[in-house]
């Protein structure tokens, strides 16, 4: 059988090294850039041409746009719209990593928990930087919620901040988890296929097929909808801390 942990190797593609840091070109990173020139060739080639009356590229540009705007001022506010290009930004990068990593022989980096961390506490630290911002250190307010008696104050107060604390853990932690577990069944389906197509079984092969075939309907389902919630999450954390909601 295929080594289904295979895929989530990372593997040196142009071999680096600053002061003894190692900064080589991966195949993680490659698919990156990958996402990134996808996402710059769809807008570029979308709206080089405006139109009054917009093609199906544009409208799906636009529309991209418009649903992204209306999350940020919905479960923000306005005085969320300058996290709009980061909000953005994320949403594209998230949903190119888990929809690329649907291509056979890919790299799925969404399903890298230094990834998803990676993006994941950059949000809580710009969160929290806001939040300090407007509120100073009246932000901690968020630790208690009013109407709690007194003698409840010190344990709501550290129950809170466990919870507040393991918000970056929890939303990098829910992507890698769902990227990593689709793409383990995909692979030990595809094995099973392979492991009875070489044998007097070879009929019983097309089970694990076909199976594969509706689980990879079911992935992308997961891509898009992980992509939305981990930016939803997102602009609810950033929602806490500069409204303290």
């Amino acid at each position: 059988m295929l080594d289904p942990l295979h895929q989530f190797q990372i593997t040196k593609i142009i071999p680096l090294s600053l002061r003894g840091w190692d900064i080589s070109y991966t195949n993680s990173a490659l698919w990156m850039t990958i996402g990134l020139s996808v996402v710059c060739l769809f807008f570029y080639v979308s709206l080089r041409r405006e139109a009054i009356v917009p093609g199906r590229l544009q409208a799906t540009a636009e529309l991209t746009f418009t649903f992204l705007t209306d999350m940020v001022k919905t479960y923000i506010g306005r005085e969320g719209m300058p996290f709009f290009p980061f909000i953005f930004t994320l949403f594209w990068f998230v949903l190119m990593g888990n929809i690329l990593g649907l291509i056979p022989y890919s790299f799925t980096y969404t399903s890298h928990i230094a990834v998803t961390f990676s993006l994941a506490i950059v949000a809580f630290i710009a969160a929290n930087v806001a939040g300090f911002k407007k509120h100073g250190f009246g932000m901690f307010r968020l630790l208690l919620p009013k109407g709690i008696p007194v003698f409840l104050a010190p344990l709501m107060v550290l129950i809170e901040l466990i919870s507040y604390l393991a918000r970056p853990f929890s939303l990098s932690i829910r992507l890698f988890a769902n990227m990593m577990a689709g793409h383990l069944i995909l692979k030990l389906f595809a094995s099973f296929s392979a492991m009875l197509a070489g044998s007097s079984l070879a009929v019983l092969g097309i089970v694990p097929l076909v199976l594969n075939i509706g689980v990879t309907g079911l992935e992308f389902l997961v891509a898009v909808l992980q992509t939305y919630v981990f930016t939803l999450l997102t602009c609810l954390y950033i929602n806490d801390a500069i409204n303290l909601h």
